[in-house]
């Protein structure tokens, strides 16, 4: 579909990812709803894109439910807000580990279940789910996180088969690693040896691209790491032992730390 003149809701816009996506989707002449937690952040981004702000807690089905409401009649929806969610299972509270289902994946759901009959009844509109390479192979300390991205992976492919015919489109888009912004770079993330990262522009590229070209699924990542996630959705014995080889789990360990505060 063409971006010009839809308006497309942004979820999770205070963060980097977030920001660079509404910038490029304004830069394609669409109308911006942003939503997030800071207020004067999202404010913020407001003033450079021309969007408007609702602030809602995603982690709160009142708060989205409201959100919806406020939102009012959107094309596109990015499902962009995500929490963190790395670290060992048994070091999250069971209350951790509610908000980080609900922000990752309920909310996604919940959105698109509540945004895709105003789609289909206008016959157009676009879903955009921010998923991870992680939802296409495990590593330790990210199984919660694996379990959310998994999750989204595999609704947003299956709502995608049954919107067909409608006009309106699912894509899930999958980063690898992160420079600059986004969860692995706010961690202060170090990639292994010989692995590239990829920038928020990237990211944001690939979203006007599944929108434009109704794509599936885009990963985000340099051939090697795409390579990579696929031979370790199909083989995991191997890839977790390819991934005890060049330290992957440590550094999702490494990483728990500094994020523990976003939980």
């Amino acid at each position: 579909m063409h971006i010009r003149g839809t308006t497309a809701l942004v979820t999770g816009a205070t963060g980097g990812l977030g920001q660079a996506i509404a910038r490029a989707l304004a830069d394609q002449g669409a109308r911006l709803v942003l939503t997030g937690r800071r207020v004067a952040e999202l404010e913020r981004v407001a003033d450079a894109t021309g969007g408007r702000v609702v602030a809602a807690d995603l982690a709160d089905p009142a708060d989205v439910a409201r959100l919806v409401a406020e939102a009012g009649e959107v094309d596109v929806l990015v499902a962009n807000a995500a929490l963190p969610a790395n670290g060992a299972l048994l070091d999250f509270t069971p209350e951790q580990v509610r908000r980080a289902l609900a922000v990752n994946l309920e909310a996604p759901i919940a959105l698109t279940h509540a945004l895709v009959p105003g789609m289909a009844a206008r016959g157009r509109g676009h879903v955009v789910h921010i998923g991870s390479l992680a939802g296409k192979v495990a590593s330790g300390h990210s199984s919660l996180y694996n379990a959310s991205k998994f999750g989204l992976r595999g609704f947003a492919l299956g709502i995608r088969e049954d919107l067909r015919g409608t006009g309106v489109g699912v894509s899930v888009v999958e980063p690898g690693m992160v420079r600059d912004a986004g969860m692995f770079a706010d961690a202060g993330g170090v990639p292994p040896k010989g692995v590239r990262t990829v920038s928020p522009a990237q990211v944001a590229k690939a979203v006007l691209d599944a929108i434009a070209k109704d794509l599936a699924e885009v990963a985000v990542a340099p051939p090697e790491l795409r390579f990579a996630a696929t031979l370790g959705g199909a083989f995991p014995t191997f890839s977790s032992w390819l991934q005890r080889r060049m330290a992957t789990d440590e550094m999702q360990r490494r990483m728990a730390e500094p994020n523990r505060a976003k939980r």
